[in-house]
């Protein structure tokens, strides 16, 4: 049901003046969403105080609930057409009371690590984009179809939401920038194993795909006690995202994981000063895609002792810094980090093995990110003591990926074995640091065990296939002869 739900409000959409793109379909199916979302919340929540004994105080004023304003029912518990507002009505409640009325919660909230604080944020970053009323309406008819009671529906509703972002990721490079592939990060959330306790972040949030894989992971190793719960909610996830709607799209998917109040903070990661990063500031585990490719100003490169504009290796930087001795991290990459000639990249490769143990790279083929032809390596590293031996292995899967013919679960299952003991196979092989270039500090991926079957092939298996390509080439010709 939800699937269909959501092809029919992109079709609604895709007729309005105001929706151009993937993109602002799934920013204005968000806000509506989350309304939604947020409505059936308050109902759990007023039902679990009940029958607590406690009470319970609404969140939202009761003018602006979604029951009020966007789906009034009549006796029969269907819409009623009398109160329920459309075209420019809608249009100008939206715009002019509703927006502003959630925005002040901002302003208004106890604190920020509050659920009040993360309405005001979203709809202070937001605008409604939706020009007819008539076709919002219709968007919200149709999203009151859904329900968000059960764990069952909650998990389903995540799900298509990631589908939606990889959809928008789909559509060009800068929803691209968002989205990482689910298996992956499935696979580094695994290799590193945070623990309930951990503070875990993602200075790149983007579409918070790793806090959200992190949550699932951590919520489901093991049953989990009341404060084990409260610490998932507000002690354990944090993230920093530069762009609006990623950033929304963000809070938007930890919410709709289960994480109420996500603590993530829309500032660029990279303007921070390196120097000003305290131990407070330290997190226990790191997991990131930073944005590679993007190429950052004089102004914000002052900030890193390691001087580029390559914004991917000014966050490995951060990262590094901002992790705590002993904390754990899985960062994504360009491979060409590894044997980059440039100042910069040999600095950064010699702070990497120095400062952390660089224990293991995964090396993978090119197709892994969809509309994107970069190859990319996953640095997993422990910060205190220097790298002696690092396991690498690459990732030979014997078929091109693609956007039809993604990266699976599966693909990566060889990896997570083998990674757990450093194993040497054919995949993969460990290299001492002590035999690494010490002007260089070159870690280019060279697999000991590939082998050029050219090379490899018998003189007579070549010599007959020779002999059998000339009787090939001797009986055209003849056919040729005989049709003349």
């Amino acid at each position: 049901m939800f699937e269909q739900v959501f092809k029919n409000i992109d079709d609604i959409l895709h007729k309005d003046a105001g929706c151009s793109s993937e993109l602002d379909y799934v920013e204005q199916t968000s806000w509506i969403l989350f309304l939604k979302y947020l409505d059936d919340l308050e109902k759990d929540k007023k039902t679990a105080a009940e029958l607590a004994g406690r009470s319970y105080k609404d969140i939202i004023d009761k003018q602006y609930k979604w029951d009020v304003w966007a789906v009034p029912r009549s006796k029969d518990g269907k819409l009623d057409h009398h109160k329920a507002l459309t075209g420019d009505d809608l249009k100008y409640f939206v715009d002019h009371t509703l927006f502003p009325y959630l925005k002040k919660f901002k302003t208004s909230a106890s604190s920020a690590d509050t659920i009040e604080y993360k309405i005001g944020e979203i709809f202070s970053e937001l605008k409604n984009k939706i020009q007819s009323g008539y076709n919002l309406r219709e968007v919200i008819n149709r999203i009151d179809e859904l329900r968000f009671r059960s764990s069952v529906e909650k998990h389903e509703m995540s799900h298509l939401y990631e589908d939606k972002i990889k959809n928008m990721g789909n559509a060009g490079r800068n929803g691209g920038e968002y989205y990482t592939p689910r298996p992956l990060i499935k696979t580094i959330v695994r290799v590193v194993a945070p623990k309930i306790g951990d503070k875990i972040y993602d200075g790149a949030v983007g579409s918070a795909g790793f806090l959200c894989e992190a949550f699932d992971y951590l919520k489901t190793g093991k049953s989990l006690t009341t404060k084990d719960a409260e610490v998932l909610q507000k002690k354990t996830f944090y993230g920093k995202e530069k762009k609006s709607l990623a950033y929304i799209i963000g809070i938007m998917n930890m919410i709709l994981h289960g994480v109420e109040a996500p603590n993530i903070v829309h500032t660029n990661t990279v303007s921070e000063n390196l120097a000003d990063i305290q131990e407070k500031d330290r997190y226990d585990v790191i997991l990131a895609n930073p944005p590679f490719g993007g190429k950052e100003r004089a102004e914000a490169q002052q900030n890193f002792p390691i001087k580029t504009g390559e914004t991917a290796f000014l966050f490995l930087q951060h990262f590094i810094k901002i992790l705590r001795a002993g904390g754990k991290a899985g960062v994504v990459i360009k491979n060409t980090f590894l044997s980059n000639t440039d100042n910069a990249s040999v600095s950064l490769r010699k702070l990497l093995l120095e400062s952390s143990n660089l224990h293991t790279v995964l090396d993978l083929p090119g197709g892994v990110f969809a509309g994107a032809g970069v190859k990319t390596v996953v640095l997993f590293f422990e910060k205190g003591a220097p790298t002696r031996k690092i396991w690498f292995y690459q990732l030979n899967l014997g078929r091109n990926l693609g956007k039809t013919n993604p990266l699976n679960e599966n693909d990566l299952a060889e990896f997570v074995k083998l990674q757990k003991t450093k194993a040497d196979s054919l995949n993969s092989w460990s290299v001492a640091v002590a035999d690494i270039d010490r002007e260089t500090f070159d870690l280019s991926v060279k697999n000991p065990n590939e082998k050029d079957e050219a090379v490899l092939r018998p003189p007579e298996e070549i010599l007959a296939e020779m002999g059998k390509l000339d009787k090939d080439s001797a009986q055209i010709l003849k056919t040729i002869k005989g049709l003349v």
